[in-house]
């Protein structure tokens, strides 16, 4: 059991921020969530209460990415920092500034108010897009902690540019720093597994759709997946490991193909059989599709390859242990079945 530290976890409403908080309390953390609406505490408070009883120790501020009001105050007395909140959307925004601006000026306000706060460490939640994203380099390549998505490519979408431009703002804020804080940074994989609530995450989409049968046929397209509890371990375990300073780690189970991933949903929900899309698409087709359908663009850059990336630093580093990607694959289905997000097929 830890000691009664206290400790900031930025977008508590958020899917893995959730997960965070209930990781820090199940080891005797204390924990302030920060929330831009200060009215969707109690169901923060409801779900985390699902896994583990607060006890007291979990409360709030109120903040928002985009302003510097309240960052002090709410670091003060925290002797860690985990900065979780990002925007995450599920369609290529217009202006990519709408996800940049906040992602990275929110990190360093983050930053900046947790070494004047005198916070011993801080973990950022980056993501592997900072690491993979960009043009294709090698079917066979395998993609570390030392690779960076390129910013000054054109090609490279704004979420994937957003997180990289965060993360090494983030870096190069710790390489100036004099106050002694130290930072570590994890990079989730595609995020799936267990919601404590009807927040499933903005990962979700793709399984829900696959449920709903909004798609006749899949891309040939592959995923990096990891468990939403080894992401919040995760986080944890870089926090207090004293070898994990200035470290980046992969938080990535295996990658998996779209249509293994519809595979597995057919295996352990066979009543979504006639939903489940099960033919791949040509590729040509996809792209035609993504000129009309938004949620499509971000996939015709990478049709027909899988990007590896290596979850070896975190296992060798850290005695980290993933989940498999079908483990999460199946707890995100059934979350979003048991919370009525997703009708079952009538029965003929």
């Amino acid at each position: 059991m830890a000691s009664n530290d206290l400790v900031l976890v930025s977008g508590a409403s958020g899917f893995i921020a959730k997960h965070c908080i209930a990781e820090l309390l199940k080891k005797g953390y204390r924990v302030r969530g920060t929330l831009r609406r200060p009215e969707v505490a109690p169901e923060v408070v409801a779900a985390v209460s699902k896994v583990v009883d607060p006890a007291g120790r979990l409360e709030f501020a109120t903040l928002d990415l985009t302003a510097d009001a309240g960052w002090d105050d709410a670091l003060r007395g925290c002797r860690f920092l985990m900065h979780v909140a990002s925007p995450f959307p599920l369609k290529v925004p217009k202006d990519r500034d709408e996800l940049i601006a906040p992602a990275r000026d929110g990190a360093m306000r983050a930053l900046g108010a947790a070494a004047r706060a005198g916070v011993e460490r801080t973990v950022l939640t980056s993501s592997v897009v900072a690491i993979l994203s960009g043009p294709r380099r090698g079917p066979q390549e395998i993609f570390t902690e030392r690779d960076w998505t390129d910013v000054d490519d054109p090609s490279v979408l704004p979420y994937p540019l957003s997180k990289a431009l965060a993360e090494r703002a983030a870096w190069d804020f710790a390489a100036r720093d004099r106050s002694g804080m130290k930072l570590a940074v994890v990079c989730p994989s595609m995020v799936w597994g267990p919601a404590l609530d009807h927040d499933v995450g903005s990962s979700a989409e793709v399984i829900k759709l696959f449920l709903r049968g909004a798609y006749p046929a899949v891309p040939r397209y592959g995923l990096s997946i990891t468990d939403v509890r080894d992401v919040a371990a995760m986080h944890v375990a870089v926090m207090e490991a004293p070898n994990s300073a200035g470290e980046r780690f992969i938080c990535s189970s295996e990658s998996l193909w779209l249509k293994d991933v519809a595979r597995i949903l057919v295996e352990h929900f066979p009543e979504f059989r006639s939903k489940i899309p099960m033919r791949v698409l040509p590729d040509f087709i996809v792209r035609l599709a993504a000129i009309f359908d938004a949620t499509l663009r971000t996939t015709v850059q990478e049709l027909g390859e899988a990007r590896v990336a290596s979850n070896e630093k975190a296992r060798t580093m850290l005695g980290f242990r993933f989940r498999t990607a079908e483990e999460a694959v199946v707890a995100v289905a059934r979350s979003l079945i048991e919370l009525g997000l997703v009708a079952p097929p009538a029965q003929k």
